[in-house]
């Protein structure tokens, strides 16, 4: 098995677990939002730091932490990814995770946006074109239903600064995500004193539910691992691809499992989003050949140079 194919099913894993998490979560709706995510974090942290020590780089955390300027971009990522998850657990107990799904599918066009914001990168004709579909199937669902999908905005938004954040961050994936969630570990550990101190905390009231808390540990570590594992062994092209699955297995689990209304309104927009999506893939799948096609003749033309003779050694 290649190392390439083994990034590729790491990202499938990756995306499938996130993609099926709404069940999970819907398990836990009898449980505070904010109260489950202090539990997600929480066992996060003990998760990622036992990571960390069995690989013998805990210290790397102290060193993430210095310089007054790290330490505001990992705050600043970490509020993000914060609202991400928070947003994320309440759609899915409000029965809104259709418009989550509908976020998610939003993010890559987004980050590109943001990118060209934010960073002054160049956006050719059909990233434009996605970029607009995007914003159509936004419009169509604020005047059909009469509301902006804030789920799905703040969703799509917060991710993708999320992302544009990490790109100032010179730490592996797992020391930056272990850095992000310990920060605000102190707010959410006061949470749950303040839940439990009220008699309100559900953590020890049942071992299904206390099971599940725990659990929410691992289930934002596996696939933030897999992630990390498949980025570093597939192309960037082939991982914006193979991340749709996450909000295509969200809107099944909205639509199928939890019945969720989809209206015309609803259709058109995924329509249009869906048309977005094919439209940004393509587009980066062209890019992808064309820089590999523009690497293989530089190499070639390379090689041709230094394997032609020179011209002081050349016969007269």
């Amino acid at each position: 098995m290649t190392q390439a194919f083994r990034g590729i099913l790491a990202m499938v894993g990756a995306c499938t677990i996130w993609g099926l998490s709404p069940l999970y979560y819907k398990l836990l709706a009898h449980v505070p939002p904010p109260e489950v995510l202090s539990h997600r974090t929480l066992w996060s942290v003990i998760l990622f730091a036992g990571v960390l020590a069995v690989q013998g780089r805990l210290s790397e955390i102290g060193t993430a932490f210095r310089g007054r300027r790290q330490v505001g971009v990992i705050a600043l990522a970490a509020a993000m990814i914060s609202v991400n998850w928070f947003v994320f657990i309440l759609s899915v107990q409000i029965g809104r995770t259709t418009e989550a799904s509908l976020g998610y599918y939003i993010f890559p066009l987004m980050t590109v946006f943001v990118g060209w914001l934010w960073f002054g990168e160049r956006l050719g004709i059909a990233q434009w074109g996605a970029v607009a579909l995007a914003l159509a199937a936004v419009l169509v669902l604020t005047v059909g239903l009469g509301v902006t999908p804030w789920i799905s905005l703040i969703l799509a938004t917060s991710f993708a600064v999320y992302g544009a954040l990490k790109k100032g961050l010179a730490l592996g994936p797992v020391v930056s995500v272990t850095c992000e969630i310990l920060i605000y570990l102190p707010f959410w550990l006061v949470l749950l004193a303040w839940y439990h101190g009220n008699g309100q905390g559900h953590f020890g009231t049942g071992w299904q539910t206390s099971l599940l808390l725990v659990l929410s540990g691992p289930l934002t570590a596996v696939p933030l691992i897999l992630f990390s594992y498949a980025a570093r062994r597939v192309r960037l092209s082939t991982v914006g691809v193979l991340q749709y699955i996450n909000p295509t297995l969200q809107f099944f689990c909205a639509v199928l499992a939890f019945g969720e209304p989809f209206t015309l309104w609803h259709q058109i927009a995924f329509a249009l989003i869906w048309s977005a999506v094919a439209i940004f893939s393509f587009a980066a799948l062209s890019q992808d050949r064309a820089a590999r096609r523009a690497s293989i003749a530089a190499l070639g033309v390379s090689a041709q140079i230094r394997n032609s003779p020179s011209e002081g050694s050349a016969k007269p």
